[in-house]
């Protein structure tokens, strides 16, 4: 579900607005399946959909889809500062995103913005690996 939502958000925000059909490229699946999916998404309240015209977030859905999108942005972020490359990087924060608790992201989070501001820190413990 967290999939959809941040395809369908991304979508909206490169070509103002999200169909089965791109959404369908974007994540390498059946269309089928989408057209599923967003059924159960408008069940949820999570999105809009009219049939020939396209998907819209809810604001419940937007601010999920935005939670989404900032825990991979952070995450990505984070395995960046080491100097991961960048195949790892993504593979890894799929993973990742996915099952990290909020309390894990938050310290996470914290680190980042201790490492950026405070490169000593962070070069000594590239050294380190």
């Amino acid at each position: 579900m967290d999939d959809y939502l941040e395809q369908i958000l991304n979508l909206i925000e490169e070509k103002g607005y999200a169909r089965p059909v791109d959404i369908s490229k974007k994540l390498g699946i059946s269309q089928a399946s989408v057209t599923n999916m967003i059924r159960r998404l408008d069940t949820e309240g999570l999105v809009k959909h009219e049939k020939y015209r396209g998907t819209i977030l809810t604001e419940k859905g937007r601010t999920i889809a935005n939670a989404i999108i900032t825990r991979h942005d952070t995450l990505t972020e984070f395995l960046r500062l080491f100097e991961i490359d960048e195949d790892t990087i993504y593979a890894d924060v799929e993973g990742m995103e996915h099952h990290i608790s909020k309390a894990t992201l938050g310290v996470i989070t914290t680190l980042v913005e201790e490492l950026k501001s405070n490169s000593e820190v962070l070069t000594r413990l590239k050294s380190k690996l």
